[in-house]
């Protein structure tokens, strides 16, 4: 399939949503049913950066399914913080190539504010004018969970991210940085709250100590992602409100399937993919 852009607004679809809701796996629903012709941007403040990729939940390369990834892991851990105005000028050059060659972008992320500054006219996050305005001709699909079931699903992933070896991983960042820190992915959460539980070069407190703190920094990991949930929420709601044209894909039923111990497949099909389809086919006029 090729893809007839406007020349004037280059079509982009938006994945949006909080953390957690399935983002990048509804990126790889989309890629595998327009395939070859999608090509995903990276729109998370934090996954822009190398390493840590269980405590930053990184789409692992075996489930990218072949789909080109552009910007995810692109600036070395060392790097320092990206800004708006940064991210614009890289993730404007991803879309011109990949429009040139007539693929279709699609931007997945929760960081909001780089989102507005790519396909924003305007950067200015006050700017409701400039926020309404925009760049490109947007399918904007948001992927939301009613916040009880989110909350539950979070507390269940950072539970599941420390059996994937997280500590271990934090373990080795605070070896090869010291207690320094970095404006750019030393803002991941989970670096600050494990940051009492290491000694300098990365290893633990005594024994005693370090159970105490581990179990403190996973309950703040967890609570902290919850209230990045919320705040990325608000925001979305807010670029809604100010004219953004945002399709609400609502998967709290594939979700609750999930906590229930129930097989979750069949709802994200119906709930999640089969909608989200549907509203590119329709947007893409085919």
């Amino acid at each position: 399939m090729i893809i007839r852009h406007c020349v004037l607004k280059p079509i982009l679809i938006v994945i949006m949503g909080a953390t957690g809701t399935g983002k990048s796996r509804l990126s790889i629903d989309l890629a595998t049913r327009f395939y070859p012709t999608v090509e995903v941007i990276n729109a998370d403040k934090i996954q822009v950066y190398k390493g840590l990729d269980i405590t930053t939940n990184k789409l692992p390369l075996h489930h990218r399914c072949n789909v080109p990834h552009h910007l995810l892991a692109e600036l070395d851990t060392s790097a320092e913080e990206l800004t708006r105005y940064e991210y614009r000028q890289l993730a404007s050059s991803v879309v011109s190539d990949i429009v040139a060659r007539r693929k279709l972008p699609v931007v997945v992320g929760g960081s909001n504010s780089f989102i507005q500054a790519l396909v924003g006219d305007q950067i200015d996050p006050v700017d409701r004018e400039g926020i309404r305005r925009l760049r490109y001709r947007c399918c904007f699909l948001w992927i939301d969970v009613e916040m009880q079931v989110l909350r539950e699903h979070l507390c269940r992933r950072v539970d599941q991210m420390v059996k994937a070896g997280m500590i271990n991983e934090l373990a080795e960042f605070y070896g090869s940085i010291g207690f320094t820190g970095r404006a750019g992915i030393g803002k991941a959460i989970g670096i600050a709250e494990f940051k009492p539980c290491f000694k300098p070069g990365g290893t633990f407190f005594g024994l005693e100590e370090e159970e105490g703190c581990c179990e403190r920094a996973v309950e703040e990991v967890k609570v902290n992602t919850c209230r990045l949930a919320v705040k990325q929420i608000r925001k979305i709601q807010r670029l809604r409100e100010a004219g953004w044209d945002l399709k609400r894909v609502d998967a709290t039923a594939a979700f609750r399937a999930a906590e229930e111990g129930k097989t979750a497949d069949e709802a994200w099909e119906m709930d999640v993919v089969g909608p989200s389809v549907k509203l590119v086919q329709r947007f893409l006029g085919l």
